[in-house]
Parts: C-alpha cells; structure tokens; sequence
C-alpha cells in the first residue's frame, strides 16, 4: 500500500522541451528559428532546464543542436536532458556530451511522437547493461514509463534513479471531452508517483500538459519535475515564448499553493 505524502518533496522545477522549434526550422531548412535562442529564452523565462530529443532519423534536433545546447547550457549552469532511444548511437553521443541528465525513451519511427512508455519489465538485463555506463559518466538517468507499477518496480531494479511518468494518455482523454476515462488516468497517475516515491526513485512527469491539465499533475506532492515543450511552442505563436512559458510556472506554482499552501510552490 502505498500513501501519499502530506506536503511536496520541493519545488517543482520545469524542464522546457525545445524539439519543436527545431521542427519549425527543419520545415524550410535554414537555421531559423534557432533552438538555441529558445533555450536561452525559456532560461531568462524561468525554466530550471532543458530538454531536447534527438531521434534516431533527426526529424527534429540535430548533432549540432546537441553540442550546441551542451556548451550554452552548461556556460547558463542550466541542465541538459537528454531524451534518446536505448541504442548504441545513441549512448555514444550521451557519453560524448556527458549531459546532466538522459531519459531513456521508447522510439518507433512511423510515429508522430513518443507513444506510450518504455517496455521496462521484458527488457530488464539489456537496459540495465545499457544505463549503466551513463551512470558512470555522471548523467542522472530517468526512464519515461506509463503509470504501471509493474515498470516501475523494473525501473527501480535496473537501477533508475528517476522515472519519469508519461501523462499523454490523461492529456488526451482530457482534450477528447472523455472525462471518467481522464479522472480515471489522474488517479493511476497519482498512485504511481506515490508509489515510485515510495520505492526510492525521484518522480518526474510530462507529455502533452496545457495549461488545463497540469495543475493536477503539479498538485502530486512527490512530483519533483514537469517536462513540456510542443504545448510551450504552440502557445509562443501567439503569447511569444516568454510569456507562455511565465504563464506555465504561475499555473505550475498557483497549483501547489493551492494544494498545499503558501511557500509549497
């Protein structure tokens, strides 16, 4: 059984995914819009990191992307997460960099964006062998998983030190008006992270959060991280990143002093 914690663990930093400004670029080609601008904004915004996915068929942040990001960001004291599939290419460039932090996501070609979680629990020894020399390097490792303890308890026997949960399936249903199913999700959710917690592992989370659908998420007392970026794009067409982004960590912040007062954002 697990119970969830009265007040929250800390304050709940934003990590603000920067792919799709890279998309936007890659659409024409060209070097504009740069995602490193977008990161040093989302920085001077209030975003306590960032994260870039470079994928294996680079649809959207490129090798020069990563090197890029890895200096300004260190030269801000800002982190890096690294989101990328568990392949060799992929920890070679990670080993190469030595980001702050990896998350090790699933990764399927056809797909629009990264569905579902990681398939922790049938591949258990191959992931273990995989992170293990990132660990060594210094990069903090999180593993991007479904709300399922079942991949959670793998997560924490590979050697995990964070999981992140994906929140896609409550955004979506929130979005498609089918609300028993959302609440239902929400609750799954917020089991999860007590359990994670309750495991020992720092308890991250993101995909397709709003500005509607976080403040629940953000109410979750062993949350530590949100990462949410096409949403943060998205909204800068018409705000401007800047403000999208201040916005996000008022609504962020509103949520935790709501759930647990004053000084608890």
């Amino acid at each position: 059984m697990t119970r969830t914690l009265a007040r929250p663990l800390g304050r709940l930093r934003l990590g603000v995914n920067i792919d799709h400004v890279a998309t936007i670029r890659n659409a024409r080609g060209g070097a504009h819009p740069e995602p490193l601008r977008a990161a040093r904004a989302a920085v001077a915004a209030g975003a306590d990191g960032i994260t870039a996915h470079l994928r294996e068929d680079r649809r959207h942040i490129a090798d020069a992307d990563i090197e890029g990001l890895t200096a300004l960001l260190r030269d801000l004291g800002v982190p890096l997460n690294f989101e990328m599939a568990a392949t060799d290419e992929m920890q070679a460039i990670a080993l190469r960099h030595r980001p702050h932090a990896v998350c090790i996501v699933p990764e399927r070609r056809e797909e629009r964006t990264t569905e579902g979680g990681l398939e922790v629990a049938r591949e258990e020894n191959r992931l273990a062998h995989f992170i293990a020399p990132l660990a060594e390097a210094g990069c903090r490792v999180s593993i991007f998983i479904a709300a399922d303890e079942r991949q959670i308890e793998a997560a924490a026997r590979i050697g995990a030190p964070v999981v992140e949960l994906h929140t896609g399936a409550y955004c979506d249903a929130h979005n498609e008006g089918r609300f028993a199913e959302r609440d239902a999700e929400l609750d799954r959710l917020r089991r999860c992270a007590a359990f994670a917690h309750g495991l020992g592992l720092e308890v991250h989370a993101g995909h397709g959060l709003a500005y509607e659908t976080t403040p629940p998420v953000a109410a979750f007392p062993e949350v530590m991280e949100l990462n949410i970026g096409h949403y943060l794009v998205g909204e800068a067409i018409f705000t401007g990143l800047d403000s999208a982004i201040r916005r996000m960590r008022e609504v962020m912040d509103r949520a935790r002093r709501e759930a647990f007062g004053e000084g608890a954002a």
